[in-house]
This record gives C-alpha cells, sequence and structure tokens, in this order.
C-alpha cells in the first residue's frame, strides 16, 4: 500500500489566501514550514545551509508576528508594521526567507519542466539565478559543493512519491509550485516596488 505522496502531507503554498492586504502570515508560515522538510528529502544534509537560515527566517518572521498578529496579519502588513521601528528584524527574515522559498521553487520549477537533466543541475542553475549574487566568495564555494551532493533525480523522487504513482506526483508538485511561485513573485514585487530591500 502506497502513502501519500510528500506535497500531500504538508500545507500547499496555493492553499496560502492571499487578499487585498495580502499575503496571509500563519498559514504561509505554516506552508514555509512543510517546505523546510524537503530538505531532509535530499539526504545527506544537503543545502544544510540553506535549510538552516530558512529556519532561522522563519523564527524571525514567526516572532514578530506573534508580537503583533492582528497587525501582522499579512505578510505585507508585517513589514509596514515595522516601517517606524528601529529593528526591522521580521522584515530582513522575511527577505532573506522570500530568497530562500524563490530559490527552492526554481531549483523544482527546472526539475519539473526538464525530465532529462538531474537534479544538481536543477539546483546549480537555480542557485546562480537567485542566490548567489548575495553570498561571498566562501559561501559559493560551500554552495558549489552541496549543489555536486544532490541525490539522483529518480532517488529524489521515489522519496517524495512514497510509493504514490507519478502521475499523482506531478500533479500535486505542480499545484504547489504554482501557489509558491506566485507567492514569491508577489512578495518580491512588493518589498523591492516598496523600497523595503532586495530580494
Amino acid at each position: 500500500m502506497s502513502s501519500q505522496p510528500y506535497f500531500e502531507t504538508v500545507k500547499s503554498f496555493a492553499d496560502v489566501p492571499i487578499t487585498v492586504d495580502g499575503v496571509e502570515t500563519s498559514l504561509f508560515l505554516e506552508a514555509s514550514e512543510g517546505l523546510v522538510q524537503l530538505f531532509d528529502l535530499l539526504g545527506s544534509g544537503v543545502f544544510g545551509f540553506v535549510q538552516n537560515d530558512i529556519k532561522g527566517n522563519i523564527g524571525g518572521v514567526r516572532t514578530r508576528y506573534q508580537a503583533d498578529s492582528s497587525g501582522c496579519s499579512t505578510l505585507e502588513n508585517l513589514v509596514r508594521s515595522e516601517v517606524s521601528l528601529d529593528d526591522r528584524h521580521g522584515t530582513g527574515c522575511l527577505i532573506r526567507l522570500t530568497r530562500g522559498l524563490t530559490f527552492l521553487c526554481r531549483a523544482l520549477q527546472h526539475m519539473q519542466n526538464d525530465p532529462s537533466v538531474e537534479l544538481h543541475v536543477c539546483f546549480k542553475r537555480s542557485y546562480d539565478e537567485v542566490l548567489r549574487q548575495h553570498h561571498t566568495f566562501f559561501v559559493r564555494s560551500l554552495a558549489a559543493v552541496a549543489v555536486r551532493a544532490a541525490p539522483y533525480r529518480r532517488d529524489f523522487y521515489s522519496r517524495i512519491s512514497q510509493g504514490a504513482p507519478m502521475e499523482k506526483l506531478d500533479a500535486e508538485l505542480a499545484k504547489w509550485l504554482s501557489g509558491l511561485d506566485v507567492i514569491v513573485k508577489r512578495l518580491k514585487g512588493f518589498i523591492e516596488g516598496e523600497g523595503y530591500g532586495r530580494v
């Protein structure tokens, strides 16, 4: 008997409400925590530094949300609520979290859009597109090693499918990635467009 594919066991970004006020903070954080678990399926500590960064940034956004949950009900309102504060830790964490989510989103989109390419190539492309410009030479060197340690595509698919049919996995992954893509593009546009930082 097969179990559910990974993307059916965690909160989907496709289910995170987006209203006129923005992306709902609490469900976004829940979906982000589910994404962190995906790194464990990559095995052998691959991208441990990205996973730890994402966890820390989720914690920073959550701390700000818990300090003023009504004023920070959306991510956009969370950022706006810090404008008059000396410490804009929540905003900084959201910017870095958006980068990390964009990195993983792009890597998985490359994986899904080009079935002939191995996972390490997908992650390398994504790293170069999203994170490389934000890292020092030392971190870039660590990233190059981590990328090469990515599992084979078939092994990763086996881990995230949990024995479910590939068609079911592809459909859930496409839905999940579509939701994530909408959110990270929206956040990038908001953060950069309003002058709060660079994603």
